[in-house]
């Protein structure tokens, strides 16, 4: 009985849960498609396409488009390479200099976005460096680098420091170990990073703000828009990249099941060529013993 009561509770808890998280998508997406000036499924007037035709006409859309890619882009570059080193760094260091450089990367994190994007904006403005998209790279940088050395060295500690030792003795250089067997190792963390920077960049909103200048990304047009008026061309924007990052999950995952497949299938055939190996061997001639 407490059984059944358990699963019971369980089930309902996860019904309200994925509710919760669905039914504000749900009606956003509806309200992309209904005929009104109001972003609203209540009340329906009528289906139509319009608010994705006024988005596409959207200029100032698309320019905020690409600048949003670009500084992603641009976050990638610096990020990645910054928190691979970070990482590879503090994993070779111990004590306080270990503590010490850790929290340095970290307190970006911790730090508001507004924060951050002020004091980029002060700091390059003494090196009379204007407000744009470089200083919103930049700042985003600063704690968005947190997030991948944080993968990066999660992944090093299932890292076999011996495979170092041993290629140092066999005489490859530290390039050669850090190339051929470090980084390596590493690539999936590296490029679970990389995605993470790239859409911790693209939802930035509080350090572009501040750092911008003249120019607009995505999350800055759309605060635009809301603040003079919103209408359905949000809704429709947001499904749009809603229904773009859930294709991308499922194309993901199916990629990875079938590379998992493909791989259990290799070792299957590997252990049935092994077995075959085995009995050939055993029945040869002269292979069996007399007793």
């Amino acid at each position: 009985m407490n059984t059944r009561r358990s699963n019971w509770l369980f089930h309902a808890y996860m019904v309200i849960f994925l509710a919760y998280l669905l039914l504000p998508l749900i009606v956003m997406g509806g309200a992309a498609f209904n005929d009104s000036k109001f972003p609203s499924v209540y009340p329906w007037v009528g289906w139509t396409d319009r608010w994705f035709l006024d988005l596409w006409n959207d200029g100032r859309m698309w320019v905020s488009f690409r600048n949003t890619i670009a500084v992603a882009i641009a976050v990638v570059a610096m990020a990645v390479p910054i928190g691979t080193a970070a990482a590879i760094l503090i994993n070779s260091l111990g004590g306080v200099a270990r503590s010490a450089l850790y929290g340095l990367m970290i307190a970006p994190v911790l730090t508001p976005g507004a924060v951050i994007g002020i004091s980029t904006l002060l700091v390059w403005n003494k090196f009379s460096v204007p407000a744009g998209l470089h200083l919103s790279a930049l700042g985003q940088t600063s704690y968005i680098a947190a997030f991948v050395m944080l993968l990066v060295l999660a992944r090093l500690q299932s890292f076999d420091r011996a495979l170092e030792e041993a290629a140092l003795d066999l005489g490859a250089s530290h390039a050669q170990v850090l190339r051929r067997i470090l980084l390596p190792h590493l690539y999936p963390a590296i490029v679970a990073g990389a995605a993470i920077a790239f859409f911790q960049s693209v939802e930035n909103f509080n350090t572009t703000l501040f750092t911008r200048g003249t120019y607009d990304t995505l999350t800055v047009y759309v605060f635009s828009r809301v603040r003079s008026g919103i209408t359905p061309t949000i809704n429709a924007l947001a499904l749009i990249l809603v229904t773009l990052t859930i294709v991308g999950a499922l194309w993901y995952e199916i990629a990875r099941r079938r590379q998992q497949a493909r791989l259990a299938a290799l070792e299957a055939q590997a252990r049935r060529d092994e077995r075959a190996e085995e009995m050939t061997v055993s029945l040869a001639p002269g292979s069996v013993t007399a007793g």
